[in-house]
């Protein structure tokens, strides 16, 4: 039997679980601190917004630590991970230490990192950034795009995933 509550009486958890039932890829959002150093968080709530200017989206949680920097940024980049990079993302997930240490990358427009291996990558200009309840909205306008032939890294239900290959009919 379906799980229903009314808007008074959702809690967070049922919130999470509902949202967890619709599959998103996974992205590492990069940026340069004031010092030239670089940060990073992983992210699925990631899409496109617009043509005409390219523009895209992510939602950063106000208490993650790169939100600091993504407000002072100019330049920011996206990076669509592939099915092989779940230890990337888990590692850009966890707090508490240098995220970069070991991570292949090369330097993009305004010198944001681009995470090599990525499935396509997106170097972009911060066009607004947006507070909606406990998240900033990024929208960003994108410079360059590159992608690459592969398969997506999928979250799904609280855990990673990998596409089969079968096409909807």
């Amino acid at each position: 039997m379906p799980r229903r509550t009314r808007p008074e009486s959702l809690t967070k958890t049922e919130f999470r679980r509902a949202c967890a039932k619709f599959p998103t890829g996974v992205t590492i959002v990069t940026v340069l601190d004031a010092e030239g150093c670089p940060h990073g968080m992983t992210a699925s709530s990631f899409t496109s917004v617009s043509l005409e200017p390219p523009l895209v989206l992510v939602c950063v949680d106000h208490r993650a630590s790169v939100l600091a920097h993504l407000r002072r940024a100019q330049h920011i980049s996206i990076n669509i991970l592939s099915e092989g990079q779940q230890d990337l993302s888990a590692h850009f997930a966890r707090p508490g230490h240098d995220r970069f240490t070991g991570v292949e990358w090369e330097a993009g427009q305004g010198g944001v990192p681009l995470i090599s291996g990525a499935l396509a990558r997106f170097e972009c200009s911060i066009h607004r950034m947006v507070d909606a309840g406990d998240h900033t909205i990024l929208i960003a306008e994108v410079l360059d795009a590159e992608y690459h032939d592969g398969r997506p890294l999928v979250y799904f239900g609280s855990s990673y995933h990998k596409l089969d290959g079968e096409t909807a009919s």
